[in-house]
């Protein structure tokens, strides 16, 4: 989304500030700004290359190019408090090193998507009572302010949650997709949030029913989410800590495959089974996320010197691929004197498989007589610098190792043998306007 902040119409960290007129020659920008209206080009490109394990060796290279424009409309034209948002994307050369190297479930790359240009945000957002209230309606992603942890955003493995992009009907409202729906958020002070959201409870395929993001569907059964936030030391000149935390549910109200049984009460994988999973009304999940600071320099910010985060979540086992996850790691900021404006940290992310999914696994091999592996659990390893070579220009080298690969399942080579582990080495660059 667009940055707070802005200056006659350009973000703090924007390319344009490292370029003549502020990138801005004819002032329409500037302009522009006056009267409400700003945009932004945020490009993200990255050369990955997984040189052990997963299905396949191989490199390759993707890319995300995203518009956004926003709108006061208090400026514009007078209307206190109602403003709009609307962002799209050029995804190009995403050739899978998730599902095509490895069968992962957990993200390697938080740009990765099937590659199309789509519409992504489309919303209106009124707000009253002093700004205490605000009312946001349209086309929303769940994953702009559900479920997520600033200090975790640097790594690329940081995205959705895979306990929500696995459970829910077509990963959920999150990066590519987003889909029609409605926020209500109360701010009673600064240190306290609550959020409120129904969302269409399937946004579709990203590959065949939604690929260009506009089909806008309002019929399935809707997922709703509840978040409680806290925050604390945000303000430039606190002496203290910063940090923040966050509590929140899901209920989708759909129907949900269970993991091991039929209808008719076999497994799945009996022989003499009808092979329709019982179903199940509804599903649900908990979490909580921690941005924690630990070291605050002299003068610094709340996201300067040290940082530590985590996020934790579960559903229930019956109905659910993944049934518990939890990822954490530490990021330091500003820690180099010659580079104050860089980041390095180190976070992984565990997923767990669920006990009915499990023992399915079991029962294949029980009936049979065939070895296989059993899915248990993945996880990744990331390691990642982020370096600023101008204001809105970062390089990021990375390293990432991927355990378990899809949670531990067969290769498609040698089924009685389960995807190897594998290191992925990579770089990023990101240019915003």
């Amino acid at each position: 989304m667009a940055e707070t902040g802005l200056v006659d119409g350009i973000p703090p960290s924007s390319i344009a500030t490292s370029m003549a007129a502020n990138g801005d020659p004819t002032g329409s920008r500037k302009w522009l700004a006056q009267h409400g209206i700003t945009y932004g080009l945020i490009y993200t490109g990255e050369a990955l290359g997984n040189v052990s394990g997963g299905t396949r060796r191989g490199n390759l290279y993707q890319g995300k190019l995203e518009a956004f424009t926003a709108i006061d409309f208090e400026k514009l034209a007078g209307w206190q408090g109602l403003s709009f948002f609307g962002n799209a994307f050029q995804i190009h050369r995403t050739s899978g090193m998730r599902g095509d190297h490895f069968g992962s479930l957990i993200t390697i790359s938080n740009i990765e998507a099937v590659p199309s240009t789509r519409l992504s945000e489309l919303w209106l957002e009124q707000k009253f009572f002093d700004d205490r209230f605000g009312l946001r309606v349209g086309q929303l992603a769940a994953d702009t302010e559900f479920f997520i942890s600033d200090t975790s955003k640097m790594f690329l493995s940081s995205d959705w949650p895979t306990i929500t992009g696995a459970n829910l009907p077509s990963g959920g409202p999150a990066y590519p997709l987003a889909t029609p729906g409605a926020r209500l958020r109360f701010d009673p002070d600064k240190n306290w949030s609550a959020l409120l959201a129904l969302f269409n409870g399937d946004p579709g395929e990203q590959g065949t029913i939604n690929r260009t993001g506009t089909n806008f569907r309002i019929n399935d059964p809707p997922l709703l989410m509840g978040e409680v936030q806290y925050r604390y030391n945000q303000g430039k000149d606190a002496r203290g800590l910063a940090g923040g935390m966050r509590l929140g549910a899901w209920q989708h109200f759909g129907k949900f495959d269970d993991q091991r049984f039929g209808t008719d009460g076999l497994s799945l994988a009996h022989p003499l089974s009808n092979g329709i999973a019982h179903r199940f009304q509804g599903s649900s999940g908990i979490y909580g996320v921690l941005d924690q600071q630990i070291y605050r320099p002299e003068g610094g910010g709340p996201d300067s010197g040290v940082g530590i985060f985590s996020r934790i979540s579960g559903s229930p086992s019956d109905r659910s691929l993944v049934n518990f996850f939890l990822d954490s790691g530490i990021v330091f900021s500003g820690m180099i004197p010659a580079r104050p404006d860089d980041k390095f940290g180190a976070s992984f992310i565990y997923a767990n498989i669920s006990n009915r999914a499990r023992g399915l696994d079991h029962d294949m091999i029980a009936y049979s007589g065939i070895e296989q592996p059993v899915r248990n659990y993945e996880m990744t390893i990331e390691l990642s610098y982020q370096a600023q070579i101008k204001p809105g220009w970062t390089l990021q080298p990375n390293f990432q190792y991927v355990i378990h690969p899809g949670g531990h399942i067969s290769d498609p080579s040698t089924p009685e043998r389960s995807i190897k582990n594998g290191a992925i080495f990579g770089l990023r660059t990101t240019i915003a306007y």
